[in-house]
């Protein structure tokens, strides 16, 4: 008989190595919940600028359904392309500010300033979130009595 006087050893986990165990994986668990915070706080962030980019986007299909001469009218009476306009929200969080002006495209005047020699039926709208860099741009040309967007100039701008 071999081994007839040994005791035993029991198979398993001693506490010492189940303790060192539940260690090991807490100090594994600090990066990981460190990275699951940073995609929660990008997730915030993504959807912030999201609502912004929406915000903008429906404000400027808004003003580009307005009639040519509302348009036209609005923009005489701003001024410049640095004035808001009157589609302007009212001052306070998150406003609106809605650029117009009329729009030089051709540069006739050869001096590369796209409001100076402005061409007529053509109106230039920029929608802006005040203290942020989001803004949207597009072009408004009035057709045979109508008017219609030509082209987006700029794409959504955020840092």
């Amino acid at each position: 008989m071999s081994g007839a006087g040994k005791p035993r050893r029991e198979t398993g986990f001693s506490y010492v190595e189940a303790l060192l165990a539940v260690a090991v994986l807490a100090l594994a668990l600090v990066p990981a919940l460190d990275a699951l915070q940073t995609a929660f706080t990008g997730a915030a962030v993504h959807e912030e600028l999201l609502g912004r980019q929406q915000s903008i986007a429906t404000r400027i299909e808004e003003v580009v359904a307005e009639p040519f001469a509302s348009l036209d009218e609005a923009a005489q009476a701003a001024g410049s392309e640095t004035a808001a306009s009157s589609y302007s929200d009212p001052a306070g969080p998150n406003r609106m500010a809605v650029f117009l002006s009329r729009y030089d495209g051709d540069n006739a005047d050869t001096d590369n300033d796209p409001f100076t020699g402005t061409d007529e039926g053509l109106i230039w709208v920029r929608v802006a979130m005040e203290d942020t860099i989001h803004e949207l741009t597009t072009l408004v040309a009035q057709l045979a009595g109508s008017h219609t967007r030509i082209q987006a100039l700029s794409a959504f701008n955020a840092a």
